[in-house]
């Protein structure tokens, strides 16, 4: 879909002047007798000024504050890490506090009435406040015409690499929308370069998009509205990326899409293949964790899959969605597989991994679901005990088959919910592992700020003692406590503390991917040396060349205002 026009663009240097105003000529010789005086300026009292009254925000970009807030799942939290490194590296200052910022970035999910609930009333309060307000994420995309989206600049899920154009225009009182799809000799990419500039939530975690969009085609989804079918990154661009994190300190290296198990089958390879690259260039000690992949498209691939998940570099975890264990459920779900292929997948990993951890989504209240379709997922829940498990209540999402499906009652939605929940907690899932010894890699900070987070080789949680020596480290400690969804370890008092990346992680909240190529690559975009593209010493921060958006009408005003300045330079001849 092309970008929206904006009828507040400035076209030329020509649109400055209107055809009544009084041409250079006329005003010549009207007033031939008028001579202008030249007047000095006070210097010192000029840069006081000048420093006292600094020029408005709305005609300088890239000095803004800019609060960016995510919802929803990793793919989409990349996405948000991509577009504020390149807003920081192209000047802006990327700020935590809402109220301090110019403009808001809000990047929406679409999966849950709740969550664009929440995005909903952060536009009415940024409007509230009277901030600028830049849109992303999936429910723009995916209904870019509602109502409370009027007038607002939108940048799409595949469009983030225009992030610092749909910005400035907007700082500059203007709506933008970019929603097209990357495309390369008609077939749809995976969406914007991986190698641009990021800023990671966690400098120790690396979230890489392997595929945007799926094969499926849910009757309850909303998402694939916004990401559409399957579209593969290579593998080389993937691997790249890989190294290039571990070269800025990285870790721990997720892998994400809306169904990792899919990649590749749009460009003749596949997702083993995928991973036996990327182990090659995951550093001793590192860790990668594979995301959610639907039991369809892992079936085929499950012994190399199994070898996979027993290599010491990668976390012997997977998130394998089951939804209903109703077959009747999953097929007006349109899910493609039964339950019986879910408990194949679950039960030959865990018999080729030991200690696998699975973790699973269940839909309560899905239209047509009946007691006897609840009770069998309940009984699935007793039978695996599944140490992760995702409830979610039944939204209908507008647009969606399942929307016009005959609805289950609220309450009985709510009351499966509470009642599958109860049997959640009603198994403890690590209490056989305390007086374990395990190694762990730490890699943040827990909620409450009293421990360190770290996970084990199944992607455990386990807390560890606050010491500053451990973050990014692996660590071997002893299991001493349990809860419903982490342990405690204490660390061994002998062991060593090993270092797994290659260099010093960046600080928090540096930016990402300002390689040499890179720097190169600014430096011979242009000559420009304004706001629009130079290199901060003092920060070491790169600005971003001039957008694509304004090339053209910068050249034309640039000539244009060099006309003026002859003409205006002619007739103080004249007049002389």
């Amino acid at each position: 879909m092309p970008s929206a026009s904006c009828d507040t663009l400035l076209g030329d240097i020509e649109d400055i002047v209107s055809h009544e105003d009084s041409k250079p000529q006329d005003r010549h010789f009207v007033r031939k007798d008028v001579v202008p005086k030249v007047r000095r300026r006070n210097t010192q009292k000029y840069l006081q000024e000048e420093e006292n009254s600094p020029p408005s925000d709305s005609t300088i970009p890239g000095i803004q504050k800019i609060w960016i807030r995510t919802w929803g799942c990793s793919h989409n939290n990349s996405d948000g890490e991509y577009m504020a490194g390149q807003l920081a590296a192209y000047g802006y200052k990327i700020t935590e506090n809402a109220s301090d910022a110019d403009l808001w970035l809000l990047n929406s999910c679409t999966v849950k009435n709740p969550a664009e609930d929440h995005f909903r009333n952060s536009i009415k309060k940024a409007q509230e406040e009277n901030k600028k307000i830049v849109l992303a994420g999936c429910v723009p995309q995916a209904q870019p015409r509602q109502d409370y989206l009027k007038g607002l600049s939108i940048i799409g899920v595949q469009q983030i690499d225009r992030v610092v154009e749909v910005v400035e225009e907007t700082i500059k009182g203007h709506s933008v929308r970019l929603l097209g799809q990357k495309k390369d000799n008609g077939r749809r990419l995976g969406g914007a370069r991986l190698d641009l500039p990021k800023i990671r939530k966690n400098p120790l975690i690396e979230i890489i998009s392997i595929n945007t969009g799926c094969l499926n085609a849910c009757t309850y989804c909303k998402t694939k509205h916004a990401r559409g079918n399957l579209a593969s990154y290579p593998i080389d661009e993937l691997v790249d990326r890989a190294k290039q994190s571990f070269q800025e300190g990285v870790c721990e290296i997720w892998l994400t899409s809306e169904d990792t198990g899919a990649y590749g089958r749009d460009i003749g390879t596949n997702l083993p293949t995928l991973l036996w690259k990327l182990v090659e260039v995951i550093p001793e000690g590192a860790m990668l964790r594979l995301g959610m992949t639907n039991p369809p498209y892992i079936l085929e691939h499950l012994e190399e899959m199994a070898k996979i998940l027993n290599h010491p570099r990668v976390y012997a975890f997977l998130h394998i969605p089951v939804q209903s264990a109703s077959d009747s459920v999953l097929m007006e779900m349109k899910r493609e597989y039964c339950v019986a292929d879910f408990k194949r997948v679950v039960d030959f990993l865990k018999e080729k991994v030991p200690g696998i951890s699975i973790a699973t989504d269940i839909i309560c209240g899905f239209p047509g679901e009946t007691d006897q379709d609840f009770q069998e997922t309940v009984k699935l829940v007793e039978e695996y005990k599944f140490p992760s498990l995702f409830i979610n209540q039944f939204y209908p999402r507008p647009g969606t088959p399942a929307a016009k499906m005959e609805q289950v009652p609220a309450q009985v939605k709510k009351q499966r919910t509470k009642d599958l929940s109860r049997v959640f907690h009603s198994y403890s899932p690590y209490n056989h592992k305390i007086g374990e010894r395990q190694q762990v890699l730490v890699t943040e900070e827990s909620f409450d700020s009293k421990f360190y987070v770290a996970h084990n080789r199944f992607y455990e949680q386990v807390l560890v003692p606050k010491n500053p020596a451990f973050m990014g480290k692996m660590v071997e400690v002893d299991i001493c406590e349990s809860g419903k969804h982490f342990m405690k370890g204490q660390p061994v008092s002998d062991a060593k503390v090993y270092t797994p990346s290659i260099s010093k992680p960046l600080a928090k909240g540096e930016v990402s991917g300002l390689t040499k190529d890179f720097r190169n690559g600014l430096g011979s975009s242009g000559s420009h040396t304004s706001a629009a593209s130079r290199c901060d010493s003092a920060s070491s921060r790169m600005v971003l060349p001039m957008p694509r958006l304004h090339q053209d009408r910068a050249l034309r005003m640039s000539v244009g205002l060099a006309l003026l300045a002859l003409l205006f330079a002619f007739f103080v001849k004249v007049y002389n």
